[in-house]
């Protein structure tokens, strides 16, 4: 049996990110916030590239907040905000986690889902909206949220190998990963800890679908990594609920009313597919600005964080789905376009008929004597 370790300094992060505008202009956002505003770039400790960025580099804000209890633990007063120019917003509040390893499964079960936060976190956003004004374009708050906790732990009382998170103490930590307050099964402790990696001996990462323990002195790269991924599966997630509902909106026009002369509804095709055209460009426009907004060039290892917690978030099968659903709008569009030129062709056919016709009965009444 090994000695349970002890946290000599740690923060929790609980993060919880929000679709909340079409678009955020930063440079705007940064003159209306001004104190405490400050653009994020990766604070690289490993050598990396310049190319290795974010394009454009978010804006993280500091704010006042209020103190939350979770147990033995307290968050602290203020919460750090971080907007995105693509329309998504991160609150991050921080919890002081110093003491036994063991003790943190319980905040984990604690932050599950702590509708306390999330109501906290959505007036946070709701205030921070309120000073943006026109600074956030067609701004408006998506009803469901992406929360992720982030467990960063600096440095233990007494030296622990990073390895022995995943063997010695595997079963407390898939305890923090999966906010479970009961030892966990063999298989689920391997699935918690499957996804892991470390840089050097004195420093590991494991993500998991909604929690990741971070051993590191510094670690703030990986978690800002970690953020983003989230905010990514929050914007992904949105985004594939307005296709489905642009599909089903497309299906209803193109299949489910009365045809009539000027289109498939009761008022003219135009309307539908300048509706649905808006709506498929939004959509591409969102979709390459989320999928493009952080460049993974030239940090091997920051780009191996990235790409476990695309594993873990399911980004590809997510990117495959929305793509699917684009193509599938594009050939809905195709389909009403075609549809209204062939009525509209119909109509002018008539309206040929009814003139040739008027023309041969014009004729003859002036030739008929009088």
């Amino acid at each position: 049996m090994t000695t349970a370790p002890v946290i000599a300094a740690g923060t929790c992060f609980p993060l919880f990110a929000f679709e909340v505008a079409q678009a955020i202009d930063l440079d705007g956002a940064e003159r209306r916030l001004l104190a405490g505003a400050e653009r994020q770039t990766i604070k690289h400790k490993r050598r990396a590239p310049a190319s290795f960025e974010y394009r454009p580099a978010p804006l993280r804000v500091n704010r006042d907040g209020v103190v939350h209890s979770l147990g033995e633990y307290r968050t602290a007063a203020g919460v750090e905000v971080v907007l995105y120019d693509f329309g998504a917003v991160s609150v991050g509040y921080s919890i002081p986690i110093a003491g036994p390893l063991a003790g943190l499964p319980a905040l984990a079960e604690a932050l599950w889902g702590n509708e306390q936060l999330v109501a906290d976190a959505r007036r946070q956003v709701e205030g921070l909206l309120a000073t943006l004004g026109d600074a956030a374009l067609r701004p408006r708050i998506a009803d469901f949220v992406e929360d992720y906790s982030v467990f960063h732990i600096e440095a233990f009382t007494a030296p622990c190998e990073a390895a022995s998170l995943w063997t010695d103490h595997a079963q407390t930590v898939s305890q923090i990963l999966r906010a479970a307050g009961h030892a966990l099964s063999q298989q689920e402790v391997a699935d918690a800890t499957a996804l892991r990696l470390s840089f050097g001996l004195s420093d590991a990462t494991v993500i998991d679908t909604d929690a990741a323990v971070l051993f590191d002195p510094e670690g703030e790269d990986v978690r800002d990594v970690i953020e983003f991924a989230n905010t990514q599966l929050l914007e992904m997630r949105y985004l594939d609920q307005q296709l489905d509902d642009a599909l089903e909106r497309a299906y209803d026009t193109l299949l489910g009313r009365p045809a009539t002369v000027w289109g498939p509804g009761p008022g003219p095709m135009g309307a539908d597919l300048r509706r649905l055209a808006r709506m498929q460009l939004d959509s591409a426009i969102l979709f390459e600005q989320v999928t493009n907004a952080l460049k993974l060039v030239g940090d091997q290892f920051l780009a191996r964080v990235y790409s476990l917690a695309s594993r873990r978030f399911h980004l590809a099968e997510w990117d495959a789905s929305i793509s699917r659903k684009l193509q599938t709008i594009d050939g809905i569009y195709a389909k009403m376009t075609d549809r209204a030129a062939t009525r509209r062709m119909e109509v002018l056919e008539w309206i040929i008929i009814v003139l040739f016709v008027l023309s041969i009965l014009l004729s003859v009444v002036t030739l008929t004597p009088h």
